[in-house]
């Protein structure tokens, strides 16, 4: 077997799950049973990363298809069941969205625009981390990898210029501002994931399934949803990380001089990134106004990508070398085909109703105070996942079950749980690959990450459920 499979990890998922397949309670019908059994597997296999993901997306989407969990009747109709998930407008919108991502990297593009805002906002440390910030922002709406934004275009310049005020990690030098920096990027890549349903590979998932309960959210209405809140919380972010992580550098006068000398070294605008930055706002006109012009976001995305390959910033090779894009796509195919058989055979409903009536005592509290106990226990149940993507694929559904069963209407629930979804990203350093990374680099201990992460996930909870219910009802989501 390849050293890449873990091999008892393997076998102990696949034995619980087999005992587990012939032991169904007498209150839950069968075929929601064995998906259920399925889908479990699989995210415990995603968890304990026993193979890569789009490996194990595969393998699930194959197992789905032999034993016809959903109750296919024949063999066509169990293989159509099982890659039901792949005839998803959303998801092929992310898997563009990569592709194009692409463009920002192999132009430059991405890496000229955060040393623009290094040059002309650099000049102190807290000014350096909006800098930095404003490029994430930039990139996010056509970038739904946070690792590729944060870990590959921002990262490599946030540790440069850490190491150029003497921040080194691993020694005490890492408090003058690189530990600062990197907190705020990773905290920053979540609160811009929160803001377009581009800019985060769960955000799919999260539209799909809250579309199940009548929430229906066009790209751009989920923008407006998100904007007030998220903007309120970009600012007051790199503010309270300030006072959190207390860098020792206040000025840095040569950061603009550090980002000049890097702009010369690139030269002027080539063609390449004049077309890339083109099309992007481009692209960003058609999500904005796409409405209006019968467009679907997915349409729009896919003239983007059209533009960028006959102009040739982007090849073909470069589209089937983007990796991520389609590991992504496997193994988010086959969570929400999971999911979805399991909201359609009724298992959602099903164990929403029994929460609910062990939750029947709170019931007579106000909708808001439920909203909020539930959406605390949400993220605070992330310090148990190892993937954001894992806890959305296995527990936003029966949340939301849960809550409307409580009476908190559907679409603040499926609002807050599914911007909560983004936000607990830096609760942990473990639970993102690009957590990894950015703690990895050595700036920041675990101590002081959990620390911060807990802090300012509460500033964001309070944020947005005090300015986010708030705008929701004056925007008119109920």
């Amino acid at each position: 077997m390849h050293e890449s499979v873990k091999i008892i990890p393997l076998f102990t998922i696949a034995l619980i799950a087999s005992i587990a397949w012939f032991i169904k309670p007498d209150t839950i019908e069968l075929h929601s049973w064995q998906t259920l059994i399925l889908f479990l597997a699989t995210i415990s296999a995603i968890m304990f990363s026993i193979m890569p993901m789009g490996a194990i997306g595969l393998l699930s989407i194959t197992l789905f298809a032999i034993t016809g969990a959903a109750g296919a009747v024949s063999s066509k109709k169990a293989i159509m069941d099982a890659l039901s998930g792949f005839n998803n407008e959303l998801i092929w919108l992310i898997i563009i969205a990569f592709f194009i991502a692409k463009g920002f990297l192999k132009t430059g593009l991405g890496e000229r625009i955060a040393l623009l805002l290094v040059r002309y906002f650099g000049k102190r440390t807290l000014g350096l981390a909006y800098a930095l910030a404003f490029a994430d922002l930039i990139l996010s709406p056509a970038t739904p990898s946070s690792t590729a934004r944060s870990g590959g275009i921002i990262y490599p310049i946030t540790q440069a210029l850490a190491r150029h005020f003497n921040s080194y990690p691993n020694d005490q030098s890492r408090h003058k501002m690189g530990a600062y920096l990197i907190m705020c990027l990773s905290h920053i890549s979540d609160i811009t994931g929160a803001l377009f349903i581009t800019a985060y590979a769960a955000n799919p998932l999260i539209v799909k399934f809250a579309s199940g309960f009548g929430v229906n959210l066009s790209w751009s209405e989920w923008f407006i949803a998100a904007s007030l809140p998220v903007l309120i919380a970009f600012f007051f972010i790199p503010i309270a990380l300030y006072f959190i992580m207390k860098p020792t550098i206040e000025e840095t006068l040569e950061a603009p001089l550090f980002a000049l000398t890097a702009l010369k070294e690139k030269g002027t605008l080539c063609l390449n990134e004049i077309i890339m930055l083109i099309t992007f706002f481009g692209l960003l006109a058609l999500w904005i106004f796409g409405s209006f012009l019968n467009l679907h976001a997915t349409t729009s995305a896919l003239i983007a990508l059209s533009v960028l390959m006959i102009t040739g910033v982007l090849t073909w090779d470069d589209i089937k070398g983007e990796k991520n894009a389609w590991d992504t796509l496997i193994w988010l195919c086959a969570l929400l085909m999971m999911a979805e058989f399991l909201h359609k055979l009724g298992f959602t409903k099903w164990f929403g109703a029994i929460i609910g009536e062990q939750l029947y005592v709170i019931n007579s509290m106000h909708w808001i105070f439920i909203l909020v106990a539930l959406n605390a226990i949400y993220i605070y149940i992330h310090y148990f996942f190892a993937s954001g993507i894992a806890q959305v694929a296995a527990l936003y559904v029966v949340f939301l079950s849960v809550g409307t069963t409580l009476g908190i209407p559907i679409y603040p629930l499926a609002l807050l749980l599914g911007f909560s979804s983004s936000l607990y990203g830096s609760l942990t350093p473990y639970t993102h690959t690009r957590g990894v990374i950015l703690f990895e680099s050595g700036y920041v201990s675990q101590k002081e990450w959990l620390r911060a992460g807990f802090m300012i996930n509460l500033m964001n909870q309070f944020i947005f459920i005090v300015v986010g219910l708030a705008w929701w009802k004056m925007v008119g989501f109920y």
